[in-house]
């Protein structure tokens, strides 16, 4: 069983454990970061193998605007703590039954991220060979 805190970030706190921060206030509440949001949640692991399966379920969750349904507020849309509790741990639940399926995604999604990055990268060198050439025109 994964087991972990979740509670308000309080400025200026320093966590010794593997810490993930949930953004609870405007339209991208949900986001997952490893640097603090002013206005945010804080999820505290046991371990790094807890924070690493639950890493993947967060973004997840943030990513397919899971947290949407829950925003309360007229002019700057918030999260509840409660709700995120709620919800979270029953997401969490849901990833630890289907394990397996867990661990094949997460392999995917990192293979996913090493071909846009090399994409990216790519890009970037084919950009900077335009510019060159360009550049090498202009200047005749």
């Amino acid at each position: 069983m994964l087991k972990f805190v979740i509670k308000t970030y309080t400025k200026g706190t320093i966590y010794k454990n593997p810490h993930l921060f949930i953004l609870n206030k405007g339209l991208n509440s949900g986001k997952p970061s490893s640097e603090p949001f002013r206005n945010s949640f804080v999820i505290i692991f046991e371990n790094k193998e807890d924070f690493d399966n639950i890493n993947l379920t967060a973004y997840a969750l943030w990513k397919t605007k899971f947290w949407h349904q829950f925003l309360c507020g007229s002019v700057i849309p918030f999260l509840r703590l409660n709700d995120v509790r709620k919800e979270f741990t029953t997401k969490v639940n849901q990833e630890i039954k289907d394990h397996e399926e867990h661990l094949k995604n997460v392999q995917t999604l990192k293979l996913l991220e090493q071909s846009e990055k090399r994409f990216n990268e790519n890009l970037n060198l084919i950009n900077d060979i335009r510019k060159i050439i360009l550049y090498r025109y202009c200047n005749k």
